[in-house]
């Protein structure tokens, strides 16, 4: 049941976000829907990978470089998720951040049961 509700949370926030920033585009909430369940799938399963990879980059940059890794799973998503676009790296970039954030206020107040 918890899974459900953050999954609708954030394709609803994807869907709010998209209408706020430019060079961001959701087809619709079925998509933003879709596009949540693809985000949380490449955050469990390749997300570790990447971060596994350039962890010397991670350190080096004291974890800045987990944006960066971010903004490359937005990016992956577009290409998995019709209907869905991002138009540049530093859009996909400033999104995750947004997308994290928001999430984050959201997660915390739903999560006080």
């Amino acid at each position: 049941m918890k899974l459900l509700v953050r999954i609708i949370i954030t394709s609803v926030l994807v869907l709010v976000i998209s209408n706020f920033m430019t060079g961001v585009h959701v087809a619709g909430f079925v998509t933003s829907l879709l596009v949540a369940v693809v985000l949380g799938l490449l955050n469990i399963f390749i997300k570790p990978i990447f971060v596994l990879l350039t962890l010397p980059f991670t350190i080096i940059t004291l974890g800045l470089f987990l944006l960066v890794i971010n903004a490359i799973i937005i990016l992956l998503c577009t290409n998995i998720v019709g209907g869905f676009s991002v138009d540049t790296f530093w859009t996909a970039l400033l999104f995750s951040v947004v997308l994290s954030l928001s999430q984050s206020i959201l997660f915390a107040i739903v999560g006080k049961d």
